[in-house]
């Protein structure tokens, strides 16, 4: 069968033939055809678009209107992502903190009550506590490990119960679907930061999820270059989703949706790299002197790691250590010894990186752990070169 079998740019999810992840990546999103036999979609850069006569502009009835509402470039990218995600509509905004505030904004109200995990990305955080705040929507912040408990927090007001598994630098798993169930049971919807993990090795609009979020700064980019966020939506909550996106004209530039297209095609290979070392180099130190843990949850010893075999396909490049003992003297001289790993922020690019974990701001799921945490992003550099590296820096958080 040829390669290219598509309808509306994306593969045929339909087709007798059942295409592969790697497959899929490759081809999603943009049909040759439509584009004189081209292998990449055009990169639009739009504002205006004409019309061919008064009556077409009167009643905007042609595919593209003003460049904030959608090119060629963004359909492409979003098609791809609404083949991977199993969703009716994906929108592409400038950042993975906007696929946060975009749908929160398009889904809540003055008055209304909000569950927030305890462990979520800070900036998410931050804007509960201050953006939704200002607006008159209380956040509440709930034990990442709560599962069907959290029905017991679930008011007549809660409209979002907001869910991160693996969690940010923690990386507690959640009952995804035990917490769909209990939120859809109370009437409100669920939404899910799913950077992780990606589409590839969890999908969480089949375990209940509305909303799921991607930073596509991470993987789907790939190479610490480019800015972007997803925001992907069942039928139910496409229409409202979709509103907001283009009352707030938040939308992406077209060089760096191209980019995150580009780097989509290549994503399930780097993935599997990044998980076969980093893998490799958290069993390594489960046994090396100086670690308390690894908190990693591929690995048997990790608490919520029954649940994640259950439900997640693959793991990714990115987890934490805990020293054994210290405080930030430790941390820093660990940091400071790394020779390959970078000191940066964000992850999913293809160097490694080390950052010591602060924890102050949550006030359920903060330990006590034994020491310092070290969150490490492993990437596709020889594992043996990361090992020492590490080791480099064990040492010298024991002087």
């Amino acid at each position: 069968m040829h390669p290219y079998l598509h309808r509306n740019g994306a593969i045929m999810a339909g087709s007798k033939q059942r295409f592969g992840i790697n497959t899929q990546l490759a081809h999603s999103g943009h049909n040759p055809r439509d584009y004189h036999g081209f292998v990449n979609p055009p990169v639009v850069h739009a504002s205006t678009v004409l019309f061919p006569d008064a009556r077409t502009m009167a009643s905007r009835n042609q595919k593209y209107t003003y460049g904030t509402r959608g090119t060629p470039t963004t359909d492409a990218l979003a098609s791809a992502i609404d083949q991977l995600e199993g969703s009716a509509g994906t929108i592409i905004v400038p950042s993975g903190l906007a696929a946060v505030t975009v749908p929160l904004l398009a889904f809540l109200s003055a008055g209304d009550h909000i569950l927030i995990t305890d462990s979520v990305y800070n900036p998410t955080r931050r804007f509960a506590d201050t953006m939704l705040a200002r607006l008159g929507i209380e956040a509440q912040y709930y034990d990442p490990l709560i599962g069907g408990g959290i029905s017991a927090l679930i008011r007549p007001s809660t409209k979002v119960v907001f869910t991160e598994s693996p969690a940010s630098n923690t990386f507690e798993i959640q009952d995804i679907p035990a917490i769909s169930a209990a939120a859809h049971a109370g009437g409100a919807i669920v939404m899910m930061d799913n950077t992780w993990a990606t589409p590839l090795y969890f999908k969480p609009l089949e375990f209940g999820v509305d909303v799921s979020i991607h930073a596509a700064t991470k993987y789907p980019g790939g190479h610490s270059d480019v800015l972007l966020g997803t925001v992907s939506a069942n039928q139910a909550c496409w229409p409202r989703l979709h509103e907001a996106f283009l009352t707030l004209g938040c939308c992406a530039g077209p060089d760096d949706v191209y980019q995150v297209l580009r780097g989509l095609r290549t994503m399930g290979v780097r993935l599997e790299h990044h998980q076969k070392s980093t893998l490799d180099i958290a069993r390594w130190l489960e046994t090396q002197p100086g670690v308390a843990r690894v908190l990693h949850p591929a690995l048997e010893s990790f608490p919520g790691h029954d649940i994640w075999k259950r439900d997640f396909s693959g793991s990714s490049g990115i987890f934490s250590i805990v020293l054994d003992g210290g405080g930030e003297r430790q941390a820093h001289a660990f940091l400071d010894a790394l020779q390959i790993f970078g000191l940066g922020y964000s992850w999913g690019g293809y160097e490694s990186l080390a950052v010591n974990v602060f924890l102050g701001d949550r006030t359920i799921a903060k330990g006590p752990y034994e020491g310092p945490v070290l969150r490490l992003q492993i990437g596709l550099e020889d594992v043996e070169d990361l090992k020492a590296d590490i080791s480099r820096g064990l040492a010298a958080a024991r002087i």
